[in-house]
């Protein structure tokens, strides 16, 4: 037990020294890591480490969802839903038939049923890499949230379609026909949604009767663990997808957020931001180690298997480009949606949607979960892993060339820029109106001035950026204010460290006193 945690430590540690590096080389980090770990895998002595599914997916998968969610517009998602659900669900099954298909065509020995089984695995794209060489690059953010939505719905079905097409192998209940089928998938997401929803909303009542940072922090933390089980294992034979679950309620509560305070807000994200850089690079040093144990356990000839493993990365990835250029524009024939869409999409979105499926931890943990009494188990699970390596080096080492070979930059920043400036405008205008009426005859006129000039230096910081470079027309005001009120901090915080030091400040209250700094230097920095 202590060894098992030993080399757990050891993984996590390095797999944060390769992000450091990675990220000081501006290359993506889980691409590194990938191959890094890889290579690691074959050093002698090296223990096995393996992916065990029934704790990869609550503790590991559920809340980088979950993550994702509370960051995740409803909006967006719901404007961008049919393509979305295109690929989420659409996708999702074309892959796994593709897939299925190719896998029995090469491997004469692998049933069908066995076939599909990988085609479920490897059908669901895994967009943490993705999104974050689109987010490094100014991907265009329509693109980006169709990629975002894809990842946070297509687990689900994916998993479920796994589950069905096990059945179909001989394992548990078998599936009678193509609707029962159907019907199953639909009550599993109807669960997993109700259960995402009634959870946010319970949760969203309970944080809002605290008033304590801290322990809606804490609360925060149980959510996306207490979701995914409540819904896989406490919803009786309906059998709710706790992914489905997870996301809907980290949508909920994401979006709800602003009714919380500012303290749980910035605490709640400096904590978020932290665990998700943490679980993505144990995620892809994770997959890097499994490639050892899976060529050890691999039974069937390797020759046949590496021939049909590069059939099965050709599939997968050609089946994505075949179904998303056809569904990018087939449905602009109907007359309704084009006149909703009247603009048609430049080809060059296609192009970068299909090629943006790099797959990641939910195909090898659903690999592992596959049970030994499936026929070709050790060949799904060695293919599962190909596929995964091969999209994780062909998509993520081209995709950013791609991005700046086609420019699908993201062309909104200006107006952005003028809304920010506009609702600020507005903010100030309220602000200085409420001052008016809340302020009474009492208040000192140097309180009232002071506060109308930090209303109105907001609201200005936001018109002087969309004015001239700085280069052009020099320093801005609010920028000379920035720079300036910085010094002054500086030297309050040094004056604060030396009365530490010299005995003359109780610890305790050296702390607090540097959060209030803190917290103007973030204001500031905002």
């Amino acid at each position: 037990m202590n060894e098992s945690l030993g080399v757990l430590l050891a993984v996590l540690v390095g797999s944060l020294a390769v992000t450091v590096l990675a990220r000081k080389l501006r290359v993506s980090p889980p691409l590194v890591l990938v191959v890094v770990f890889l290579g690691v895998s074959f050093v002698p002595g090296m223990p096995e480490v393996r992916l065990d599914p029934d704790l990869v997916l609550p503790l590991v998968l559920a809340p980088l969802l979950y993550s994702a969610g509370l960051q995740s517009s409803p909006r967006r998602l719901r404007e961008n839903l049919r393509p979305i659900g295109l690929l989420a669900v659409g996708l999702v099954l074309f892959t796994a038939f593709a897939v299925g298909f190719t896998a029995s065509w090469f491997l004469p020995g692998l049933p069908l049923a066995s076939g599909l089984v990988l085609g479920a695995i490897v059908a669901p794209p895994d967009a943490v890499a993705a999104a974050s060489i689109g987010r490094r690059l100014g991907l265009q953010r329509r693109v980006m949230a169709i990629l975002e939505g894809e990842s946070l719905l297509n687990d689900a079905s994916a998993l479920t379609l796994l589950r069905i097409f096990l059945a179909a192998a001989g394992v548990g209940a078998v599936t009678p026909s193509v609707w029962v089928g159907l019907g199953e998938f639909l009550l599993t997401a109807v669960g997993g949604i109700a259960v995402g929803a009634a959870i946010g909303w319970l949760v969203h009542r309970v944080r809002l009767r605290l008033n304590d940072a801290i322990m809606e922090s804490a609360l925060g933390l149980l959510i996306p663990f207490a979701t995914y089980v409540l819904a896989e294992d406490f919803t009786g034979p309906v059998h709710a997808s706790g992914v489905l679950a997870v996301v809907v309620a980290g949508l909920y509560l994401g979006h709800k957020s602003s009714e919380s305070t500012f303290a749980s807000r910035l605490q709640d994200q400096a904590v978020w931001a932290g665990l998700d850089t943490v679980l993505e690079a144990f995620v892809f040093a994770l997959i890097g180690l499994q490639l050892a144990p899976v060529v050890n356990e691999l039974r069937a000839g390797l020759g046949t298997v590496l021939l049909a493993a590069v059939a099965v990365l050709v599939a997968t990835v050609l089946a994505r480009i075949v179904w998303v250029f056809p569904m990018t524009y087939a449905f602009r024939l109907v007359p309704r949606i084009r006149a909703h869409e009247p603009r048609r999409p430049p080809w060059r979105v296609p192009a970068i949607i299909s090629w943006s499926g790099m797959r990641g931890v939910v195909t090898l943990a659903a690999a592992f979960a596959v049970p030994d009494d499936v026929p070709g188990r050790d060949v799904i699970i060695f293919l599962a892993f190909a596929v995964t390596v091969g999209t994780l080096l062909l998509h993520g080492l081209t995709l950013p060339w791609l991005i700046r070979r086609l420019r699908v930059y993201d062309t909104g920043q200006q107006s952005d820029a003028l809304a920010e400036a506009a609702a600020k405008q507005a903010a100030a205008e309220a602000a200085i109106t409420r001052l008016d009426e809340v302020a009474g005859d009492g208040t000192p006129d140097h309180i009232t001035t002071q506060l109308r000039s930090w209303a109105e230096q907001r609201a200005n910081g936001a018109w002087e950026r969309l004015g001239r470079p700085t280069e052009e027309v020099g320093e801005a005001p609010t920028a000379t204010f920035s720079r300036l009120r910085r010094q002054m901090l500086a030297a309050e915080r040094e004056t604060f460290v030396r009365f530490r030091d010299q005995g003359r400040l109780e610890d305790g209250v050296f702390v607090e006193m540097l959060r209030e700094i803190d917290h103007e230097e973030a204001m500031l920095d905002r």
